[in-house]
């Protein structure tokens, strides 16, 4: 009786991790559990109504047995080792990254994602499953890093945490089972076809039929390790799919194994002859080969997005004893740099002069300045939001890091998504196409002739293959991202290159954008200034990166110390406002200083305002130098986009840039930040697809709500992460160029798609005879992948090279 209980608990399995309940049956809710943890957990997922996660994989969980953490995390209490693991803390939301070993399928990703339903303090987890990474943001004040850590623990998914230097790039570790896997499935080809010599050679009546029988079942033993080892993949993808009601690519090449071993099996079981399993060992080994030929492209394309495609974001760096703009890989720890107003910071820093006032609202989405003192440690990511601030370098730059921070903004990442959605569809139409044709043509030769059934159904599973399809598109629009950046044209990501090509209606700002930031007349008129109040202009104008105070900063220049600043702010389209040596000065609109008796100053130009202790002391007045080959830029565009220039200055240069544009181009002027955006929506209201060309500080509300913002720079550390590209101000005479590339991104993508369906067709039509093995198809399928990518690839660099960019 005992024996018979004993085997009944051993047959249950556990409704959380599947595992046999041995030593404990536990029953709670009507289903068992091995033991307490995974019960707990169950009941944690039952409270908040999460128990969907045992709908997407049987057994989903981790076995929890025996597992009582105690005081095991309490280092992590240690402020030390946190300022080790944190990504970012202001002291209200920290950020942290944990590598988890134990994340192993979609339901581990969609459980981690719903963290911040299961504890309180948890604000939202994104994983990486690809590097088994899960990126997680809480509240310092509801939920410590200890407490983070110990939940993951008590799902399953003990993070695995080293205390050694994070920043140190480690090498991408080789896909060993992959690699094992192609070594397996060589040698059994290998040995399959010598000993299958006597049967290709026809030496049927000449040699021992009792050898014929051995060897074709050596052929068989040698057949098990790739059905039962090399090719898992395959069935677990395909066993994945259907169980989620989704059919993907590796179902009709999971078919056409089973296939081949099943009727290969048959023949020499009933001595029929001896099988196909040399075309089973080389359908396996040419698969798993090109599936390493894959990956090593996706690995090079990643490699190119992660270093060659990034903006070369710049930061002005302490040199004996001057200021001088470095690009930000140049930095070193122990480096001492300067951010101005508005500028990121680029590495994790120290204070180390007066105050400052930090907005990490590219790190936690919230804009409010975070006040920080000398000493105080200061997170990359950070904008200062105020004078300029000295720091000191502490952790190397990871420049990864702030390009992560820009294409963190989610509002137009929806169409990359959708993009990949669309190529799912085609994959999955295109695999139920394919698994009929193979039907029609088993069905046929069943008829015809039966010889021919086999090599007909599985050559059409293997040869049709809609890889070509899904790669077209991410290796093109990559290329093009590689051509722009080589020509200081950075885009957020492939999704830009697909907006680029849609738009409709080109918007300029002035200011900065067609005119130089540093070039240009400029004079003052009112009662000359004496030397300390031009000492505490050039002070204010110093700390800011609008192009109006650059060129009055040149203006001004001079070599003796600057006073410093114990107030400054600059309001976006207004100017600027601040305290220098107990006098108020402001410098900006006519509005900002209560210019009423400013007269006709500056009225023909653009003009800065200036007043001090409300005493209003003249302008700035400043003639613009339009940007070389305005003209013949705006004159190609005009052909292909509706044009429209919105500036926040007033009309005075209406007439002079009235030759530059068409005669009916909306021209329009006095225009805060905030006016801006609306001229933007009311065109995509009626129906125009807008790009929004802007300096990236007033302009920036406006080129989010563009379809497609570029900022136009001249100093590349005035980053913002509001637009979706950034250009060089020295590149402006190729946007054009840059337009017409991503439409001819589009028509290469087609012509790609066009290639794979060609392709597709020639293949089946030889399949569907019954004349082309599955061993030739097997080559042949990864080979059309990478001729489809070789073409796009190509394609996308030889145009960029004909073209002369």
């Amino acid at each position: 009786m005992s024996n018979q209980s004993s085997n009944t608990i051993a047959e249950q399995q556990c409704y959380h991790c599947g595992n046999p309940c041995e030593e404990e049956r536990l029953q709670y809710d009507d289903k068992d559990f091995c033991c307490k943890g995974c019960q707990m957990v169950y009941d944690i997922l039952k409270e908040n109504d999460l128990c969907d996660y045992y709908e997407l994989e049987q057994s989903p969980g981790i076995n929890l047995k025996n597992r009582d953490f105690a005081d095991r995390f309490s280092y992590l209490d240690n402020a030390e080792i946190q300022e080790k693991l944190l990504d970012f803390t202001d002291g209200r939301m920290s950020r942290v990254r944990l590598f988890l070993p134990a994340i192993h399928c979609s339901s581990c990703i969609w459980l981690l994602e719903n963290l911040y339903k299961l504890k309180e303090g948890i604000r939202q987890s994104r994983v990486n499953f690809s590097k088994k990474q899960v990126l997680i943001e809480f509240l310092n004040e509801s939920i410590s890093l200890r407490e983070v850590v110990e939940t993951l623990a008590s799902l399953g998914y003990e993070p695995h945490i080293s205390l050694e230097e994070n920043d140190q790039k480690k090498k991408p570790s080789p896909n060993r089972t992959l690699f094992l896997k192609i070594g397996v499935a060589a040698f059994c080809f290998g040995n399959i076809m010598l000993l299958s010599f006597p049967e290709y050679f026809g030496f049927d009546g000449g040699w021992d039929d009792e050898y014929r029988r051995f060897f074709s079942w050596l052929n068989v033993f040698l057949s098990l390790p790739i059905v039962f080892y090399c090719s898992t993949d395959y069935f677990l993808s395909a066993y994945k799919g259907i169980k989620h009601r989704y059919i993907n690519i590796d179902v009709p090449i999971a078919i056409g194994i089973v296939t081949l071993f099943v009727r290969s099996l048959v023949e020499v079981v009933f001595d029929f002859g001896p099988g196909y399993f040399d075309s089973l060992g080389g359908l396996l080994f040419f698969l798993l080969t090109g599936k390493w030929f894959q990956a090593k492209s996706y690995e090079s394309l990643s490699f190119d997005r992660d270093y060659k495609s990034y903006f070369p974001l710049a930061i002005h760096r302490k040199e004996a004893g001057e200021m001088k703009p470095v690009p930000v890989a140049n930095l070193q720890v122990g480096d001492e740099i300067m951010v101005r107003n508005q500028e990121i910071i680029p590495a994790d820093s120290i204070l180390v002069s007066g105050e400052a006032n930090i907005d990490y609202s590219f790190v936690t989405g919230e804009a409010v300045p975070v006040l920080k003192k000398s000493g105080d440690k200061i997170y990359a990511g950070g904008r200062q939001v105020g004078p300029s601030i000295d720091l000191i370098v502490k952790k190397k730059v990871s420049q990864s890091y702030l390009t992560q921070l820009w294409n963190q903004d989610g509002g137009k990442v929806a169409t990359e998504q959708d993009q990949h959605s669309m190529i799912n569809q085609i994959s999955k139409y295109f695999t139920i196409l394919v698994l009929a044709i193979s039907a029609i043509a088993a069905a046929y030769w069943a008829w015809e002739d039966s010889s021919r059934v086999l090599n007909a159904f599985t050559a059409v599973l293997i040869v049709a293959c809609p890889c070509a399809l899904t790669l077209a598109t991410p290796f093109t629009l990559s290329a093009v991202l590689g051509v722009f950046g080589k020509h200081h044209f950075y885009l957020k990501n492939t999704a830009g290159v697909e907006l680029m090509a849609g738009i409709s209606q080109l918007i300029f700002d002035k200011t900065g954008t067609i005119t130089y930031a540093g070039k240009g007349k400029i004079s003052f008129e009112g009662a000359p200034l004496n030397p300390a109040e031009k000492l505490w202009v050039n002070a204010i104008v110093k700390n800011s990166t609008h192009p109006l105070s650059r060129k009055v900063a040149d203006y001004l220049e001079t070599d003796v110390k600057l006073p410093l600043l114990t107030q400054f702010e600059e309001v976006p389209g207004k100017g600027l406002i601040a305290q220098v040596e107990g006098r108020e000065i402001r410098m900006g609109s006519a509005a900002l200083v209560s210019a009423e008796n400013a007269g006709s100053r500056g009225v023909q130009f653009s003009s800065v305002h200036l007043a001090i202790d409300g005493l209003y002391r003249g302008c700035f007045v400043i003639q613009n130098q339009y940007r070389d080959g305005l003209k013949s830029l705006i004159d190609r565009l005009k052909s292909t986009f509706k044009l429209a220039l919105v500036s926040g200055d007033n009309n005075a240069e209406a007439q002079n840039l009235q030759a530059y544009f068409p005669e009916n181009t909306p021209l329009v002027f006095n225009q805060n930040p905030d006016k801006k955006r609306t001229y933007v929506m009311l065109r995509q209201e009626e129906g125009e697809k807008v790009a929004m060309l802007g300096d990236g500080l007033n302009d920036a509300v406006a080129l989010q709500a563009a379809d497609f913002g570029i900022a136009v720079t001249d100093d590349i550390s005035a980053f913002t992460p509001a637009c979706d590209a950034i250009l060089d101000s020295s590149q402006l005479h190729r946007l054009d160029e840059f337009f017409a590339f991503s439409q001819t991104a589009r028509k290469i993508i087609i012509s790609a798609f066009a290639i794979s369906f060609c392709y597709n067709i020639v293949g089946i039509s030889f399949a569907v005879s019954g004349l082309l093995t599955p061993v030739i198809a097997a080559i042949l399928m990864p080979l059309s992948s990478i001729s489809v990518v070789a073409f796009a690839t190509l394609s996308v660099k030889g145009l960029a090279w004909r073209k002369g960019y």
